[in-house]
């Protein structure tokens, strides 16, 4: 910044005791009324903001901040319309308190941007107290969407505090905002086993779960063919809240579903040919299917 485009502090300090010194009871006067008016005006605004937020659908922090930085610059414009009729000149006032702000702004910079995210939180709702989120890296549910961190409980109990400026930057999958979830599993069975015989005891264990919902139809298919076996993929729709008990019920359930049609879940196994001498034949040694 070139030499001389800001005032220094003996140049300030001495521009204010000379208008200090040219205060008269006139101006006095003028500054008194001007603060009444200012204090009336900021109880106005003031109630005008509060009757809005009351209607509003934002956060609580949101509020708060947006309370607070209208309260404030309602307070600095006041202070300046008082000293202006006291004549004491605020140019070069206005412009060291400029410069100061820039300063702290560049200090404070991750902190300021920790707000920026949590007002950007705040205002586009991509998640909500109570929801299962992925952010940041970190998987819970969401305790606490504060104006600089955002807490998350991981399922086995750990608080993960998460800085909003790391969250809003980064994709973030939220597991509740819909009704419904679907589960997948997989599971493999023997080549000896007809796969429609595998199908249909897969949808008998699909069926008697009371959690599993018929719309949308499950889905039962064969998805590949591995050396040993076939490997099946079940896709089921249940309610957000019910996915971790479908998924582990299900999964329970069709080893003794498979039990009732015989089929059998195979497992990588290998047939040994022995040749004369009691050696294995290299060639005949082989991966069979179970």
């Amino acid at each position: 910044m070139p030499e001389g485009f800001l005032p220094n502090d003996e140049e300030v300090t001495a521009g204010l005791w000379e208008n200090i010194q040219g205060i008269t009871a006139n101006k006095v006067f003028g500054a008194v009324v001007a603060a009444a008016v200012c204090l009336l005006l900021i109880k106005v605004l003031l109630g005008l903001l509060e009757r809005a937020l009351r209607r509003s659908s934002m956060d609580a922090p949101l509020k708060t901040l947006l309370r607070n930085l209208l309260k404030g610059a309602l307070w600095f414009v006041s202070i300046i319309v008082v000293l202006g009729c006291l004549d004491i000149e605020v140019t070069s006032l206005v412009a060291l308190l400029s410069v100061t702000g820039l300063a702290f702004s560049l200090a404070l910079q991750n902190f300021l941007s920790n707000v920026a995210g949590g007002m950007q939180l705040l205002a586009s709702h991509p998640f909500s107290v109570g929801d299962f989120v992925e952010a940041g890296g970190c998987s819970g549910t969401v305790t606490e969407i504060g104006m600089f961190y955002t807490k998350l409980t991981t399922p086995d109990n750990k608080l993960v505090q998460l800085p909003n400026n790391t969250i809003v930057s980064a994709n973030i999958t939220n597991f509740s905002a819909q009704p419904s979830r679907r589960v997948e599993l997989k599971v493999s069975a023997s080549y000896d086993a007809p796969i429609e015989t595998v199908k249909r005891a897969l949808a008998q264990a699909v069926s008697e779960h009371p959690q599993v919902l018929a719309d949308p139809e499950p889905m039962i298919r064969v998805e590949d063919y591995g050396d040993s076996s076939i490997l099946y993929v079940v896709r089921v729709w249940c309610a957000n809240a019910d996915y971790w008990t479908v998924y582990y019920d299900l999964l329970e359930s069709f080893k003794p579903a498979f039990d009732r049609y015989s089929v059998e879940m195979a497992y990588p196994h290998l047939n040994v040919h022995m040749v004369e001498g009691g050696r294995p034949d290299p060639i005949a040694l082989r991966r069979v299917d179970g």
